[in-house]
């Protein structure tokens, strides 16, 4: 139970940082003296500091293991959420987002290799559990950022999720110190799990990723992933902002966001079962588009005449990325092509979709409006069905190399 708690806690603060964050961008340009520029590179952060984590993360595991290295992730957030509520200037903030969110960037490398160490019969099950916690631990701060704000001030708001990550690291505590004792039913566990010498063997470092670099598989799927992603966290950041404009009041803006967080789940419970049924799952990335393209047109033409469907839409549309998490697994056929693969896609989708946020403030700020910024977005989607046409096509890794 004790490392139950630890992985659904940490899962739940996977996202914090980033929701309770974009509702009140608004406040804090004005409390700060920023614009959409440096909006935009606060929701640049998260997809950095991810693609930064998931390269330094495999060593760091291995020289640490896997539950220091919990600990670990969740005291870099919870030192980074402090700092950022304490900020005194935009420095602050991006300095407090960056630390917290290298730590949760950790974690979301960590998580599963855990699950797979303490629950190597129920993956599935306890996948599906820490997901669903995870994409609460989206939609709270989304839904609460603002009415926090207005009772307690911002630094409150955002201060608030620190305690989380403190909570968080108690069971990793105390999963290591009942590991000192040898004959503890946990340590014995831990022993099944581990291969002797190997601090992380989930974490070994892949084959020479050269190789998936010379794939059209693996640039479908970076570009697939990197584009779900860009698109993802560019709404993530400017969503509230859009409806703010458009006339609806913050509260309003950061219930959509919490909605549009909400959808996330209904892909990340789906898709993966769909798509393993499927010899080539392009429709689902296709009918993935055409939400994300309706949720496009109606913010920008009509954004209050039904923000609830564009919100729906929107949530729907990133459900290619569970595809792209499903499909590393189902076009590889062994641990090492599917280590290789995922190491590929998410340290070139990651950095590409760096991008999103900052470039999507900057078209808005230069043409005073939201046309140019969804003009980019929709040739993201279609780079996005691109890549999902390379990767969804019948056939091994293996085969290819």
């Amino acid at each position: 139970m004790l490392v139950l708690a630890g992985i659904l806690l940490a899962a739940f603060n996977l996202r914090t940082a980033v929701t309770s964050l974009t509702p009140l961008l608004d406040v804090l340009g004005a409390e700060f003296g920023f614009g959409p520029a440096v909006a935009g590179v606060l929701g640049m952060v998260p997809t950095a500091a991810f693609a930064v984590a998931g390269v330094g993360t495999p060593r760091l595991a291995h020289r640490l293991g896997l539950e220091r290295t919990a600990v670990l992730a969740m005291a870099l957030a919870a030192a980074g959420l402090l700092w950022r509520s304490l900020a005194g200037g935009t420095g602050g903030l991006l300095g407090g987002s960056a630390g917290a969110l290298a730590g949760l960037g950790i974690g979301n490398v960590i998580l599963p290799p855990l699950v797979k160490r303490y629950f190597p019969e129920r993956i599935g099950s306890l996948s599906s559990l820490y997901i669903t916690v995870l994409q609460l631990g989206t939609i709270l701060p989304a839904l609460r950022a603002v009415p926090i704000a207005d009772a307690a001030g911002w630094r409150v708001s955002m201060g608030v999720w620190t305690l989380l990550a403190v909570v968080a690291m108690l069971p990793w505590l105390g999963v290591l110190r009942i590991e000192r004792r040898a004959g503890s039913a946990l340590a014995q566990m831990h022993d099944r799990a581990v291969l002797p010498g190997d601090e992380a063997p989930e974490l070994a470092a892949p084959p020479p990723r050269g190789k998936v670099s010379r794939t059209a598989l693996g640039w479908g799927l970076a570009l697939m992933f990197g584009m779900t992603s860009l698109v993802t966290y560019a709404m993530f950041t400017w969503l509230p902002k859009l409806l703010v404009e458009a006339g609806a009041s913050p509260a309003y803006g950061g219930t959509m966001l919490a909605l549009y967080s909400t959808l996330g789940l209904a892909g990340a419970l789906s898709i993966p079962a769909l798509a393993a049924r499927l010899r080539n799952p392009l429709p689902l990335a296709l009918l993935c588009a055409a939400c994300h393209l309706a949720a496009f047109a109606g913010l920008l033409w009509a954004p209050m005449a039904a923000p609830v469907l564009w919100a729906v839409l929107l949530g729907l549309g990133p459900s290619t990325f569970p595809l792209a998490l499903t499909l590393v697994n189902l076009r590889t056929r062994t641990p090492g092509g599917s280590a290789a693969l995922s190491g590929f896609m998410q340290g070139v989708g990651y950095g590409l979709s760096c991008l999103g946020p900052l470039l999507f403030g900057l078209l808005h700020e230069y043409s005073h409006g939201w046309g140019l910024p969804f003009a980019f977005l929709t040739l993201c989607v279609g780079v996005m069905l691109c890549g999902a046409w390379l990767a969804c096509r019948p056939g091994m890794l293996e085969d290819r190399w």
